[in-house]
């Protein structure tokens, strides 16, 4: 912090990092007797815990004379710590080049190129000691480029260092010592390591717990000390298939397994619910930390990191039909709005007739546009439906009804839905025999007709 003339400022953006606060979650706790308070890392200038630990790491390389002016950090990441270190690139006017397992988001790739830094794109189904593996390129690239420095985040101790003395100190000061967990996704093992250890030296009963992805070999090398094979998994920037040397295991006391459809559907439920817009490993520390925290009392006090922020997983996390394709979407966290957007394009807004129309009329619109159920609008409201089959039936046997009013076939109004409604208030209601249609209002308006068929193909694209 700079002061000049009564100005207040900071000499970089660098100074800018930590500090960041304490929010506590409400409606994804719910049923919870636990206190969980969310440590929301987004507000770091890189929009993540990792810039903690790229700063750190860099300053220390430049005391022990491990970079010179004009030199190359070379990292392999997920992409936020590549963040944290391009920041700090940027600002010390160093090259930054960055390798990154292709199954990272396009969002990550861009901003780190938007950063400054260059990037390398290696195949994720390969073994770690594979020479395509991102760990070994990124070796074989510090050997042969002059003057590069591999910040090494899997093996270097200034990763938990830097939580140790920012992290866990932050976290005791605005619990006022009082908490009783902290708990944390795992990827690299620092943020739980270094805050673990400095939390425990306060107050041994500090209970540090992990959450890990299925596929990742973290938690299971915990209970058993033995070697597995890890397996394919989508959520981002946690879990390994080595074991980090910064993985400081003494600190910590259990670790809970969470898979991808709990991860991503959390984050997805904490940015709708608690607007706080998250990556997939926010979703997942924080499904970890409701697993624990079931049977915890009110005088609980639990910490959870969030690492990161929702921007860079929009075209996966909050992609529909990304979530779908994988098999990873919950009903729960689709709603009637979602399911109306779909067929937009397809159909009119709303098809309708009105009382004073001919059966012809409503005919003529259910073959155009190949429907089952149309409402029927009296004076701007509801006052009924006519169906298809109805319809259909009644043509059949008296031609001579095509010309009469829609009132003489109609039937009861279609059910009615909110826009807001999750989806699965209309799968209930369409379940029913007498219901193959709803009628959706949006904001006091009808905005359109959800039928059997409709919420069929939303489910399966």
């Amino acid at each position: 912090m700079a002061l000049l003339d009564g100005v207040s400022y900071k000499e970089s953006i660098l100074e800018t990092i930590g500090n960041t606060p304490l929010v506590k979650l409400n409606k994804v706790t719910r049923g919870l007797k636990a206190t969980l308070l969310a440590k929301v890392e987004s507000f770091n200038p890189g929009g993540s815990v990792k810039d903690r630990i790229g700063i750190k790491i860099l300053e220390q390389a430049e005391a022990q004379g491990l970079i010179k002016p004009g030199g190359t950090i070379v990292e392999s990441t997920s992409g936020n710590t590549g963040m944290g270190l391009a920041i700090a690139a940027a600002v010390k006017g160093y090259r930054a080049v960055f390798v990154m397992p292709d199954k990272m988001s396009l969002e990550k790739i861009n901003l780190l190129k938007a950063m400054g830094a260059e990037v390398v794109v290696t195949p994720t189904a390969v073994p770690p000691e594979s020479p395509d593996s991102y760990y070994s390129v990124a070796r074989r690239l510090a050997r042969e480029i002059p003057n590069a420095f591999l910040a090494n985040q899997y093996f270097n101790d200034d990763n938990p260092l830097a939580h140790y003395e920012s992290t866990g100190p932050e976290i005791w000061k605005q619990t006022a010592g009082k908490i009783t967990h902290y708990i944390v996704s795992m990827g690299t093992g620092g943020t739980i390591s270094g805050a673990g250890r400095y939390l425990k030296e306060q107050n041994p009963n500090v209970k540090v717990i992990g959450v890990d992805p299925e596929g990742s070999i973290l938690r299971d090398y915990f209970y058993t000390k033995q070697m597995t094979v890890a397996r394919p998994y989508k959520v981002e920037g946690i879990g390994e298939d080595i074991i980090p040397g910064t993985t400081h295991f003494q600190y910590i006391d259990e670790i809970v397994k969470v898979n991808d459809r709990e991860c991503l559907n959390m984050a997805r439920r904490i940015s709708r619910t608690e607007g706080i817009l998250v990556g997939g490993s926010c979703g997942a520390a924080v499904a970890g930390a409701i697993k624990y925290l079931r049977d915890k009392d009110e005088n609980t006090l639990a910490v959870v990191i969030l690492p990161d922020t929702g921007e860079r997983y929009l075209s996966k996390v909050y992609n529909d039909a990304w979530m779908r394709d994988n098999g990873l979407l919950e009903l729960e966290d689709v709603t009637v709005a979602d399911v109306l957007k779909s067929k937009r394009g397809r159909l009119p807004e709303l098809v309708t007739v009105d009382a004073a129309d001919t059966v012809r009329r409503a005919l003529d619109l259910i073959r155009e546009y190949d429907i089952t159920s149309i409402p029927v609008f009296l004076d701007g409201k509801m006052a009924g439906s006519i169906n298809e089959n109805t319809v259909m039936r009644s043509v059949l046997e008296a031609p001579g009804v095509l010309d009469e009013r829609v009132g003489r076939l109609m039937e009861a109004p279609l059910p009615i839905v909110q826009a807001e409604d999750p989806v699965r208030e209309i799968i209930s209601i369409l379940a029913r025999k007498s219901a193959s249609s709803v009628l959706v209002m949006e904001n006091n308006q009808a905005a359109g007709i959800i039928t059997r068929t409709d919420v069929i193909g939303f489910v399966s694209l």
